[in-house]
Order: structure tokens, then C-alpha cells, then sequence
């Protein structure tokens, strides 16, 4: 049924959404948004090798694969920006590109034997999804996509109920959490991990574009109008939940794409608060501005 089909769909967007303002928002306190940009891309990479190497599609094999090559992204960047002496941009640019390109040309190599196509890993087909079903015991328990990215979306908040002190000291204060005994460089990884199970667990459904959108916009979105972590992670989900939602309804108005839908519409809201709504938004600075000129040029009494 359609409408069941949209069910679906709204809901594998949303989990994506929710799993990816988790780890989205430590990334942004830690200003390294751009990391999940370079692990999204890079783990391509590694889901061509675990394929090649033991010639299964299965979703721990993919998970495995990916997450191991997301944290070599991970190390390779910090080893660029410490010990090559790199800025932490350039880093990112240098390792992501020549893991994901190392990925493309794997899977032009061997296109006979990797069922991968580098365009859906890029933007991805969400609409398909609902297809794509699990059977347990003879019975259709619903889309595959859906119950992985729930399964990963419950990991995260795990990881945010047992760690949210020291990734929260972590993000804010690296050189103080050391300082009280927090092992700054298991909880790096620990959130590196995450973030790639995140996007190799997203990848089959929407593509890497709409997993990149939704573990940076949020976070950046609810970042401009947060006071706290929490107001934070919870702005960044519902910025992630009403994205997807309009962004589908969007799609099926206009008839394209729906994970470019839910992207521009994430977008839309960043813009908005960047304008309008932020603490620091376009229209309070103005309005700043405005009432101080007026201080100025009011005579004293």
C-alpha cells in the first residue's frame, strides 16, 4: 500500500536523522564537522575490500569493513595534522579523497564481482527501500534498511546514556578531560566508530550525500539556538524528524529526488535560523546595530 510505503520511507529518514544529530552535534563542538563529511566518503573503501575479501554482501561483514576504515580515516587525519604538521582541513581533504577515490576505482575494477554502484552509494534511493524487507520465520517483519538503522540509532544513545560526561568534557575541553583522568583518545574513537556504523548503516538506503547533510545541518542548526548539550542534541533531532518529513511530502509534490528533498529542506531550516532565529542571526545583529546607532546619536541628558 502507498501509504504504508510512505510510512516506511518517512521513517528510515528520520532514523538516519536521529543516529546522525547524535554524533553531528559532538562533532560540531569539536569542530570537526568536516570528519564525517571525509569517514561518509571514505568508508566506501571500505566496504569494496571487505566484499573482496570475503566475498559476502552480509551487513556485520559491511559494518566491520567501514568502521575499520572509518577509524583509519580518523588516524590517518590526526596523524597528518600532528606529526606532518598539516592543518586539520588540509588533512581531512588529503585522506578522504584517496580513500574514496581508492573505493571508486575498486569498483570499476572489479564491476562483474561488487554489486556497488557508486552513484546510488552517492545519492541514494530511499523510495526502494521498502522493497528491500527482512523475513523471520516466514514472516515479513518490514523494510531491512529500517530495522538495521533502528539497531544503530539504539547504539547511539547508548553511547550517549553511559558517555555523556566524558564526551561532553571531551568535546569541550580535550586538554581539561585529560586532566581528571578521561581517556580523550578512547572516547575520540569510540565516537569515530559510531560515526561510520552511522554511515555505512545509511548507505543502502539514502546514499552518502543525505547522511552527510543530516550529521552536519542539524547539529549546525540547533548549535546557532542552543544553550546546552541537551537543548542541542534535542533541537538536532527535531531539525532531522521534520526535515524528513517535509522533505518526502516535498519529493512527492515535486516528483524527484527524496533524500535531495530532505536535504534541501534541512537546508532551508539552517538558513532560516542563520537569518531570523539564531542568537547571532542576520536580523538580531541588525537589530543590534539599529538600536545602537540610536543610543548614539540620542543626546545626553
Amino acid at each position: 500500500m502507498y501509504w504504508m510505503d510512505a510510512i516506511w520511507i518517512i521513517a528510515i529518514a528520520s532514523l538516519v536523522g536521529i543516529s546522525g544529530a547524535i554524533v553531528g552535534a559532538f562533532l560540531v563542538l569539536r569542530r570537526m564537522s568536516m570528519l564525517g563529511d571525509a569517514i561518509s566518503h571514505s568508508v566506501l573503501f571500505g566496504i569494496v575490500a571487505a566484499f573482496l575479501l570475503t566475498s559476502s554482501r552480509s551487513v556485520p561483514v559491511m559494518l566491520i569493513g567501514a568502521g575499520l576504515v572509518g577509524l583509519l580515516t580518523a588516524w590517518l587525519t590526526d596523524f597528518l595534522h600532528r606529526r606532518g604538521q598539516l592543518q586539520e582541513d588540509a588533512s581531512i581533504g588529503v585522506v578522504f579523497t584517496w580513500l574514496f577515490a581508492l573505493g571508486v576505482i575498486l569498483i570499476a575494477a572489479f564491476a562483474g564481482q561488487v554489486d556497488l554502484d557508486q552513484e546510488c552509494v552517492l545519492y541514494g534511493e530511499i523510495a526502494f527501500a521498502p522493497f528491500d524487507t527482512w523475513v523471520v520465520g516466514g514472516q515479513d517483519i518490514g523494510p531491512r534498511a529500517f530495522w538495521i538503522l533502528l539497531g544503530v540509532t539504539a547504539l547511539n544513545f547508548l553511547m550517549l546514556a553511559v558517555g555523556h560526561r566524558p564526551l561532553k568534557t571531551v568535546a569541550f575541553s580535550p586538554a581539561f578531560a585529560a586532566s581528571i583522568g578521561i581517556s580523550v583518545t578512547f572516547w575520540h574513537y569510540l565516537l569515530m566508530s559510531m560515526v561510520s556504523l552511522t554511515t555505512v548503516a545509511s548507505f543502502d538506503a539514502v546514499g552518502a550525500i543525505l547522511v552527510v547533510a543530516m550529521i552536519v545541518v542539524p547539529a549546525n542548526t540547533a548549535f546557532m539556538v542552543s544553550k546546552s548539550l541537551k537543548g542541542m542534541l534535542v533541537g538536532a533531532m527535531g531539525v532531522a524528524v521534520a526535515s524528513a518529513v517535509l522533505g518526502y511530502f516535498l519529493a512527492a509534490w515535486l516528483n524527484g529526488s527524496i533524500a535531495a528533498a530532505v536535504a534541501m529542506v534541512a537546508g532551508g531550516f539552517f538558513v532560516v535560523t542563520l537569518l531570523f532565529v539564531g542568537r547571532d542571526s542576520v536580523l538580531a545583529r541588525a537589530r543590534q546595530r539599529r538600536r545602537q546607532r540610536q543610543q548614539a546619536a540620542t543626546p545626553a541628558a
